[in-house]
């Protein structure tokens, strides 16, 4: 399970280099939005629809509310991410509660509040810079090997056993204490203070966690293991972005509101 799973991601992220580093801004903002789109196909999939067409509808409602929110709504992405980082502090809460009840009409409306504020994020830490977008994922990936190896030789204690069960908070621990690491090289090279970077690192590693517990929610809500198959060693798209869909919208306000550009 280990080499394809490492193989994938040797290929992805050769695959995301480019994107951030070669090809122009405009195709790289169109990859990114075909890459949620599919994202959005696999969250159709927590819907229940028993017809294509009808998956292929909520795709195109999800396009359509990205396309909205990059140009019309332009001027208030900072209100589009604030709203974001709220429904993910209800999102936390909401992981204690579990497992409820989830009526299609609320995955249809979460949805949304995962992919469209991702996207909005993405494109305004591209903006700001490719080496800010790919230091958000880093951290996220940071956590998340952290937590894969900390909690595969020391795992013990269950973190969430009804939405993860293989998830241990030894695990949690272990990805953070990876994402210190990586705040102190940010903070040793980049000049900054570290008491500043070190908890904006945790927080943004520590929201990572709550994605992923959230989207496992609605693919257990669901009946799914994973969001799809696309990826090999890692499912599918949205089973990649969860944790990032989360800490994205938090890194793009941090780095505004502590100037850390």
């Amino acid at each position: 399970m280990l080499k394809p799973r490492i193989i994938t991601a040797i290929i992805s992220l050769a695959i995301l280099l480019v994107v951030l580093f070669v090809v122009p801004a405009m195709i790289a903002a169109i990859i990114i939005s075909i890459v949620l789109l599919v994202g959005a196909w696999e969250w159709s999939g927590f819907l229940g629809f028993k017809s294509n067409s009808m998956r292929y509808g909520y795709v195109f409602v999800i396009a359509v509310l990205m396309t909205v929110m990059a140009s019309v709504l332009d001027g208030y992405s900072s209100q589009v991410l604030q709203v974001a980082c709220v429904w993910w502090s209800v999102a936390f809460i909401w992981t204690f509660f579990f497992p409820t009840a989830i009526p299609i009409m609320f995955r249809w409306i979460c949805g949304a509040l995962v992919l469209v504020p991702l996207f909005i994020a993405l494109l305004e830490l591209y903006a700001l810079s490719p080496q800010f977008l790919l230091l958000a994922l880093i951290i996220v990936w940071a956590a998340d090997m952290g937590a894969y190896f900390a909690g595969k030789h020391f795992g013990r204690v269950k973190l969430a056993p009804s939405i993860s069960p293989r998830k241990t908070w030894e695990g949690v621990f272990g990805g953070l204490a990876m994402v210190a690491s990586l705040a102190f090289v940010w903070a040793y090279y980049a000049d900054r203070e570290i008491l500043v970077i070190l908890p904006f690192c945790l927080a943004v590693g520590t929201l990572s966690v709550v994605g992923d517990l959230t989207v496992s929610m609605l693919k257990r809500t669901a009946g799914l293991k994973d969001s799809g198959k696309l990826l090999p060693g890692h499912g599918g798209i949205l089973d990649r972005v969860d944790s990032i869909a989360a800490a994205a919208p938090l890194f793009v306000l941090g780095t505004t509101w502590l100037g850390l550009l």
